[in-house]
């Protein structure tokens, strides 16, 4: 099992909204609705070039707003981080199978190891942080990498995320897909399977993703 973080098993994009907004008006503006929808799911390189793009400060340099969205990020993830609907729920079921997990998020190392405090450290064989990898999603490197961490065939995992950017990433790698927006409504994609939420999920559930991946590819 393959699991995002933001917005798939926390609810961690509010908090994000409010760093890049405050963020925005330290710069003289305000972040645009469009703007902060593209960011969803990106690495923080990229997201500081739209928001910078977006405030028309193009300019700007991306370390040093990412690096003050970080630390605005670790002091509200400390606040505390609640789950998302139905996700404590499908990560102790998939846990309590034996099944091996990973923890596929862009957000920095630093950030995850707050989350994890939330999450559990013990409910992951393995994580991999946006910064720790060469090409962020939406290449397919962060989902290959902890498939490969895992000792697992890429085709016999699956992969849930929230965001365009994710499901791009973890469709790229040749994993069975759950996509369950969160805060950006997501397009219908051949191969991916959509729900509103993670209540309801299950094991059987999870198990059919695969079979019906299995059929698609042959």
């Amino acid at each position: 099992m393959l699991f995002d973080m933001d917005g798939t098993l926390v609810d961690s994009e509010k908090l994000w909204d409010v760093a890049l907004q405050e963020l925005a008006q330290e710069y003289g503006g305000e972040l645009s609705e469009d703007a902060r929808r593209s960011i969803v799911g990106t690495a923080m390189a990229e997201s500081m070039r739209i928001l910078h793009d977006d405030l028309g400060q193009p300019e700007r340099d991306p370390e040093i707003s990412g690096a003050w969205i970080n630390a605005r990020i670790l002091e509200l993830f400390r606040t505390g981080l609640p789950w998302r609907p139905g996700a404590f729920e499908l990560l102790r079921a998939v846990r309590a199978a034996g099944i091996p997990t990973a923890l596929v998020t862009s957000s920095p190392r630093a950030l995850v190891e707050i989350a994890l405090d939330t999450l559990g450290r013990d409910n992951f064989d393995t994580v991999v942080a946006g910064d720790e990898v060469v090409a962020a999603k939406p290449h397919p490197e962060p989902y290959l990498t902890a498939a490969r961490l895992l000792g697992v065939p890429i085709e016999r995992c699956v992969a849930i995320e929230d965001s365009a950017t994710g499901v791009a990433s973890a469709l790229a790698s040749g994993a069975a897909v759950l996509a369950v927006p969160a805060e950006v409504a997501l397009a219908s994609t051949v191969g991916v399977r959509q729900t509103e939420s993670l209540t309801g999920v299950d094991l059987e559930f999870l198990a059919a993703l695969l079979t019906d991946r299995a059929a698609a590819t042959g």
